[in-house]
């Protein structure tokens, strides 16, 4: 039978309810368990796929097609079950799908409310990410609650596992709640009174925790663990301090040392073999002990917020472990860029990455950072947008396509060489069709898809005949334009099964050592471990540069 943890937050939000739910979950699979995590997210967006990265941080795309929270990111990165689109659910989705039952006349005419309809929903759509009744059912599902106790838009929520938890019986859950201890500098300590509040609040609620992860920027001292457990009726073995490390890849060795896993096995009844952590250890060797250093320098339109990019930034490090380097990435907004300053701003690093985006905002900019790689012949990796940066840059200056540029950006273009392309097969198989009047959710080529790779290309190098990776975009590369972007020395090293859109450009390597620009999102599977082939042989092509270069590394001119 499935267990369930349930994981609340408390005082602040951004604490790391991700990170830590990851962590016990990694610990729970190396103690032989099969584990899953589900993410419930209060606000009322169906799913983040049109919210601001600047408000949410990176959209996460599953296999399955699913645009999912960051914090699934972490999940697959942590433990080796991949999410679905059962693993995260918003308010808006359980709203949405309580008032399709209502139209359809479910309910057989009842008022419906919040307690029980909203609730039962709640509990159905956990039941549903754990594969209750299914070949897919866990050992232990991980269920995280987003938002802090006390707002107004996680009360359904709570009150959904609370429900649960009552339903399921003793010794078939657990709750573990966040929270936070602040550090005065002029008194010179740590406060415990904002955990003691949100645990009271846990409680007037009906919920008591098992477990207090209290989240500070050093380890909570045993004195103020005793005065917790006291305020906040949890035994002082279950108040784990959770202090800030410099790699998350240290936390569940972290949590697993304050014995969260035996307490959480404990609670629920199972008998597992100890931990087996060697893995975690030797990631965190390789973390502290890279024999290199290499830059790459991210063009990029949301750098204010790093978790914009956070998939991204956790592959560059994963391929920076493979070849025993520390990846370290500057941020440059793509506004700022332009044909004058261009070499000044790129020209000490060791590779260039342009990542994915939406909107006109910036677009020259990365155009210019497109055009000094290929010229300065600095490793360039184009993603999603970043390749049709690199497309239209191509077009513009080596095909001879003045004005050359995405129906997105300049509708009346004279040379669309990026456009929307108005029917593509899902990830599912099925056929979805949009034009420019559809509605922005939904209509995004989403999920895993397999292409054919050409024969003596980099990318044949990479990744071999056929490339399989997940997607999310409108816009795709004009089929029209493909012959003359061929005929101009453009190599289209991938294209789809199906439809033959591009996935895949790149320069021949006797011309530019290693450009490339993908229409996917490789970085999504990427994971600590293997790191990811593409990323791989792109941190190895910038160590390659800064090898080569090495003699003169000093900001070129335009």
């Amino acid at each position: 039978m499935t267990k369930f943890v349930f994981v609340t937050g408390g005082v602040v939000s951004s604490l790391g309810k991700g990170i830590a739910s990851a962590s016990l979950a990694a610990l729970l699979e190396s103690r032989g368990l099969k584990v899953t995590l589900i993410k419930l997210d209060p606000y009322i967006n169906v799913d983040p796929g049109t919210m601001s990265p600047f408000q949410h941080g990176e959209v996460f795309v599953t296999d399955d097609g699913a645009e999912t929270d960051l914090d699934l990111g972490h999940y697959e990165r942590f433990i080796e079950t991949r999410m679905k689109k059962t693993n995260n659910f918003t308010t808006g989705k359980i709203y949405q799908s309580v008032l399709e039952k209502e139209r359809r006349g479910d309910y057989l005419g009842k008022t419906v409310q919040v307690i029980p309809h909203v609730t039962n929903e709640i509990q159905e759509f956990i039941q549903r990410g754990a594969g209750i009744g299914t070949a897919d059912a866990v050992d232990v599902a991980i269920v995280e609650i987003g938002g802090t106790v006390g707002d107004i838009e996680s009360l359904p929520f709570l009150e959904a596992v609370r429900q649960m938890s009552l339903r399921l019986g003793p010794n078939s859950s657990a709750f573990v709640h966040l929270s936070y201890l602040p550090w005065i500098a002029t008194a010179g300590e740590l406060k415990t009174k904002p955990t003691q509040h949100t645990a009271k609040e846990l409680r007037a609620i009906g919920i008591q925790a098992d477990v207090l992860l209290c989240r500070a920027d050093r380890r909570i001292p045993d004195e103020e663990r005793a005065k917790i457990s006291l305020f906040s009726n949890v035994p002082e073995w279950g108040v784990i301090s959770m202090w800030d490390v410099d790699t998350i890849y240290k936390v569940p060795r972290m949590l697993h040392e304050q014995g969260l896993d035996g307490l959480i096995c404990d609670k629920l009844r199972i008998n597992t073999p100890p931990a087996q952590l060697k893995r975690w250890d030797d990631l965190v060797y390789e973390v502290e002990h890279p024999q290199n250093t290499v830059k790459i320098a991210m063009v990029g339109k949301y750098v204010d917020l790093s978790d914009s990019y956070k998939s991204l930034n956790e592959a560059l490090r994963h391929a920076g472990m493979k070849s025993h380097a520390r990846v370290q990435i500057e941020y440059i907004d793509s506004e700022t860029i332009n044909p004058g300053n261009v070499g000044k701003t790129l020209g000490a690093f060791d590779a260039i990455l342009v990542p994915g985006g939406f909107g006109k905002r910036g677009i020259e900019g990365k155009i210019c950072a497109a055009r000094f790689a290929r010229e300065q012949k600095v490793p360039y990796l184009g993603i999603c947008l970043g390749m049709q940066v690199a497309t239209i840059e191509y077009a513009r200056h080596v095909a001879g396509l003045k004005d050359a540029n995405s129906t997105e950006f300049e509708p009346d273009t004279p040379h669309p060489v990026i456009a929307l392309i108005t029917e593509w097969k899902d990830a599912d198989g099925s056929i979805q069709q949009r034009s420019a009047s559809s509605d922005l959710g939904g209509t995004m080529r989403l999920g895993s898809q397999s292409s054919d790779v050409a024969d003596g290309t980099l990318a044949h190098q990479i990744y071999g005949p056929v490339v399989t990776e997940r997607h999310r975009h409108r816009y795709e590369a004009n089929v029209n334009y493909l012959d003359q972007l061929r005929q101009a020395g453009l190599v289209i090293s991938a294209l789809t099964q199906r439809e033959q859109l591009t996935e895949i450009v790149e320069l021949p390597q006797k011309v530019h050592p290693w450009y490339v620009g993908v229409q996917f999102h490789p970085e999504f599977k990427s994971t600590p471990w293997d790191g990811h082939p593409l990323f791989n042989a792109y941190v190895r092509a910038a160590l390659a540069h800064q090898a080569a270069t090495s003699d003169n590394r000093k900001p070129v001119a335009a």
